[in-house]
Order: C-alpha cells, then structure tokens, then sequence
C-alpha cells in the first residue's frame, strides 16, 4: 500500500516509518529535514522536504498516494497541528484521497474524562495547554471533512517496546486505565487501522 506520513520524524512518526517498513508498504516520509531520518535506508522509503504549513506542498505530496498518516507534534506549541491538519483535508479532498488516520491526544473532545485531576488540571490546564487546544481544533478539521477519518487518541507516551496488549476504544467513564503508551505501540495501532473499518469516523482512546 502506497502511504504517506506527515510528522514522520517525529517519536511516533519515526516508528510509524519503520513499523510500516517492515510490513512491505510503500511509504512516503514528509519532512521538514531530511536528515531526521537518515540512518533508515529502505528501498520502499521515499523522503519529500516540506512544510506541513505550505498547502502546495501538501498537496503535491499527497498526489498518488492510497493513505495519509498524520502524526504531527510541536511540543507545547500550538497552530502547526491544527494548520498542517486542515492543509491535509483540503489537499485530500481536492485529490480524492479518501482514508485519513491521524492521531491526536487522549483528553481531547468526550475523552477528557478519562483523564485524572494532574492531566486535567496540571497538564492540560496549564503546561500544554496550547498543544491540548491544537488537537482540540485539529480534530474539529478532521470531523467536518468528507474523509474517511479515524482519530486516534493515545494516552501520555513511553519509550517501551511494541507489546500489541493495549487498551482501545474504551469508554469516557472508564478510569482503569494508567494514562501510558508506548510509541512503539501507538504506530502499532495506527497501523492496525489499514485493515479495519472499526473506527471509521470515531475516535478511540489507547492506553495500558
């Protein structure tokens, strides 16, 4: 399957690259440096310099391509995810380009009840709020689009291995979880979404 991903130097977007690799897909990395992604040499791997922030290059980009990954970050800042999102749809849409799989944050639209009074309060109500508020209006984008989208709301990241034992599309209300997911198994998941339609247009919740 031909793929591209947008944020794919990213902690999870360098593992989304290399998860989707291995599984004999074609992918196409957009990048704002090259050099990120350096030390993975694949045959299938195809990098493009831009920026998420340029609709022309977007859309180039996305031209020829069955999937888009989005997994863009800006630590605590706000807007690149948000912009670089709506430049996706609109490039998607005017192509024809149907499936969209973006990952935003557990905390985001109903799943903020499953977060605990430090991620609520602390976290998202005072240190990220900025990036918090970015997902909130990325996924905004993402619901009024014509896609076929699936938002995927993961829980505080890890460095831990891919494991596959994770918890997914649980409820609001459901407060068993421990607020941790590797990145490892973030990329996992987001590729499991290739070949399910289980979430079209929802947006499950992933955690430990």
């Amino acid at each position: 399957m031909k793929l591209i991903i947008f944020g794919a130097t990213g902690s999870v977007g360098k593992q989304l690259v290399l998860q989707a690799l291995g599984m004999g897909h074609q992918v196409t990395a957009f990048v704002r440096n090259s050099t990120s992604l350096a030390d993975i040499d694949h045959k299938n791997l195809h990098i493009i310099e831009g920026n998420v922030l340029e609709p022309s290059a977007v859309e180039e980009a996305i031209k020829g391509h069955e999937v888009v990954f989005c997994v863009l970050g800006a630590g605590r800042k706000g807007v690149v995810r948000s912009y670089g999102t709506r430049h996706i749809i609109q490039a998607m849409e005017k192509l024809g380009v149907k499936r969209f799989i973006c990952q935003s944050t557990l905390g985001a639209g109903d799943s903020r009840a499953n977060l605990n009074f430090f991620w609520k309060r602390i976290m998202f109500g005072w240190l990220l709020r900025a990036a918090y508020l970015d997902h909130e209006q990325q996924e905004k984008y993402v619901k009024a689009s014509k896609l076929d989208w699936t938002i995927v709301r993961p829980a505080a990241f890890t460095d831990g291995p891919v494991t596959g034992k994770f918890k997914h599309g649980f409820s609001p209300q459901d407060k068993s979880i421990t607020m941790k997911i590797s990145r490892a198994d973030v990329a996992m998941f987001l590729l499991m979404q290739l070949d399910s339609m289980e979430y079209l247009r929802k947006t499950p919740g992933l955690s430990y």
